[in-house]
């Protein structure tokens, strides 16, 4: 049995990490968050020892280690800006990270995590749960063994609708939170890289708090994407069906149906890492230097291919 501790307990995805940890059979003896709002820890691990303050959890990791009683793994749930130095501190007191994605919002930062997993022996992974999805796995597979003959055509669309609160809390930040494309897309973006190969060219058409769109050229694939946490931007029929989410992704036209099957993602997640095969600094790498590019590009839409949602509503874009 492992031992854990857990940064971000309060947060939307803990439960997740929480469950992966009682499900593979481990322990979490220890868990962070300024906020007090975490009841759902009784649901896994009701004799966790739970701080809101940040140093006193440190003070008790320390203890730990000093006693021979070393926390294991530091799952790490926090805001996106916090990852990097959350990573760090996992690393310093010889535990491995399970960060959730972006595992940090600069590629340079993967270089200085690099840097201390070789000093401290100990290992950082990250969730890239798409990575385990069934339907996703199976188009890899036949993808690779397709001849590449010509490029895959796709359209990724990702709606999320968002209240208020959302542009009030630091995912409204782009310094805390790398902007929408980074916050909800990076997930989306790793899964392509790893199916379809590197980017060749990275074009954005929009790029604003809300909703972001824009073209990935990658090896095999060209990608028109489109972003948005604004329940406006949802298809009619979506609307009045009462929904407040859309995700869709056609290749060649034909849709791809990946909006089921992501229960267990995280517990297989778990399985892996503890399994000596979860995904590091390398397998991130790709997806972060993507979302870097992307919010620091001026948008453009004379470059590569819209979207098919800007294409109808450039009259709104003012072009």
């Amino acid at each position: 049995m492992e031992r854990f501790a857990l940064i971000g307990a309060a947060g939307y995805v803990a439960p997740k990490h929480m469950k992966a940890i009682k499900e593979t059979h481990n322990l979490l003896t220890a868990a962070l968050d300024p906020n007090d709002s975490v009841g759902i820890i009784d649901n896994y691990f009701p004799g966790a020892d739970f701080f809101t303050e940040f140093e006193r959890f440190d003070r008790y990791i320390d203890k730990k280690r000093r006693k021979g009683e070393k926390i294991d793994y530091i799952s790490i749930c926090s805001p996106n800006y916090l990852h990097d130095a959350h990573i760090r501190f996992a690393l310093r007191n010889n535990a491995c990270a399970i960060c959730e994605k972006p595992l940090v919002l600069n590629p340079w930062n993967i270089d200085g995590l690099e840097e201390i997993e070789s000093e401290t022996g100990a290992r950082v992974y990250n969730i890239l749960q798409l990575r385990h999805h069934p339907s996703l796995i199976e188009l890899k597979r036949q993808v690779d063994a397709q001849k590449k003959d010509r490029k895959y055509e796709i359209d990724l669309t990702y709606i999320t609708s968002r209240g208020n609160w959302y542009s009030r809390s630091w995912k409204g930040y782009s310094e805390k939170s790398g902007g929408i494309a980074t916050n909800i897309g990076i997930h989306f973006y790793d899964m392509l890289i790893w199916i379809f190969g590197a980017v060749q060219e990275n074009e954005v058409h929009l790029f604003e708090a809300d909703k972001s769109a824009g073209f990935l050229e990658l090896e095999n694939a060209r990608v028109r994407w489109f972003l948005s946490v604004d329940e406006a931007t949802l298809p009619g029929n979506i609307r009045a069906a009462g929904q407040r989410t859309y995700r869709s992704m056609t290749i060649n036209g034909k849709e791809i149906e990946f909006s089921t099957g992501f229960t267990d993602l995280h517990t297989l997640s778990y399985e892996g890492i503890l399994a000596g095969d979860g995904f590091g600094l390398q397998d991130a790498r790709p997806s972060i230097e993507t979302v870097y590019t992307i919010r620091n590009k001026i948008p453009n839409l004379k470059k590569g291919e819209l979207h098919p949602f800007i294409k109808q509503g450039l009259l709104s874009l003012k072009i």
